[in-house]
């Protein structure tokens, strides 16, 4: 199969594609998602397969506007109407129990609620709309590796497995949206995923919310996708350093004692301090949390990509969007994190 790219030329042509049953990658604020008709099982189906997803892990079904979710939902919770108003289009995910039959199990992963999102991306609102379904978008890569941020990632992960992708340069969030979970008994609603839309704008919006933070074992059915304890993660093994100079400088000795080639991802000050000494290196430019999760996926892919034998990436406070950062990071790392008075395991 030969994959295509598109532009905003194509759209009725990858609408079409769509429609029949054919994958698309489409861009979105956060990551590439990879479409498919979420009303079309066998297409569906086919994301599993070709990303090597695991089948309990439930999709996201990403949408043109509000008024199609109105088609699969019949009961919407008391905050519907203000997170929609104040967030969509945008980098949030809501869960609704939707109506029986609506969405085939391959959407659902066996649950009665559905995620749904309206993308901040006007190529893929577009998209939707011409092909007139909602569309599923985990997103567009290889299971349990970095997420791609620009069209080039999804290429390099899915060329020859997908009819084609929707190309709209790199993203500007760089992580997923925040998921939250509106089916709670209690009517508080939860954050299950942890995204650019914070606990503290949701709350200046409804109130209280609640956040699930326990680690999903591999055996655990996840309710939302990205909750599974290792995710995210580059072939090379990832450690957290979390600290300052002196704790990348003690990591790197360590390394070095062990004969490892070294990858580091940090700001450009530790970049000057350390690139002499190290193998590989990948600048997220000043130390904004903003710019490091930005280039998060994007810097474990190019470090991924060289003859290293570990990263180190640097660590945020998990304040504001250093919750998502760290989010993706310790999952990235599967939680190892080095600081100054650590040693290698």
């Amino acid at each position: 199969m030969k994959t295509k790219q598109f532009t905003a030329i194509d759209l009725d042509q990858a609408a079409a594609l769509l429609r029949q049953g054919a994958l698309i990658a489409f861009p979105t604020e956060t990551v590439y998602g990879l479409g498919a008709n979420a009303l079309d099982e066998a297409a569906v189906k086919q994301v599993y397969v070709v990303k090597g997803r695991p089948s309990d892990n439930p999709l996201i079904v990403h949408v043109s506007d509000f008024e199609m979710v109105k088609q699969y939902v019949t009961d919407f919770p008391a905050h519907t109407k203000a997170l929609v108003e104040s967030f969509w289009p945008g980098p949030l995910t809501l869960i609704f129990e939707v109506k029986p039959q609506t969405f085939s199990t391959t959407v659902t992963g066996g649950l009665k609620t559905v995620a749904f999102r309206m993308p901040n991306n006007q190529k893929t609102i577009e998209l939707i709309k011409a092909a007139g379904v909602p569309i599923v978008g985990p997103s567009a890569n290889t299971s349990g590796k970095p997420s791609p941020t620009t069209a080039q990632h999804v290429y390099h992960d899915l060329h020859g497995k997908i009819a084609g992708i929707l190309d709209d340069g790199p993203t500007q969030i760089g992580v997923e949206s925040t998921v939250l979970d509106l089916t709670a008994k209690d009517g508080i609603p939860v954050i299950l995923r942890p995204g650019a839309v914070t606990k503290e704008r949701l709350e200046q919006v409804v109130g209280q919310i609640l956040v699930d933070q326990h680690l999903i074992s591999e055996k655990e059915a996840p309710k939302a996708p990205g909750m599974k304890y290792k995710h995210y993660a580059p072939d090379v093994p990832v450690w957290i350093v979390d600290g300052d100079q002196e704790t990348f400088r003690k990591a790197i000795e360590s390394a070095k004692s062990k004969n490892q080639r070294i990858g580091l991802f940090a700001d450009d000050r530790v970049i000057e301090i350390f690139s002499d000494e190290v193998e590989a290196v990948f600048s997220f430019g000043e130390e904004s949390v903003d710019q490091a999760t930005k280039l998060l996926f994007a810097g474990l892919r190019n470090l991924d990509e060289q003859s290293i034998d570990v990263i180190f990436a640097q660590a945020f406070p998990e304040v504001d969007l250093g919750i998502a950062y760290m989010n993706r990071l310790k999952k990235a790392a599967n939680q190892k994190i080095l600081k100054i008075d650590s040693i290698f395991e």
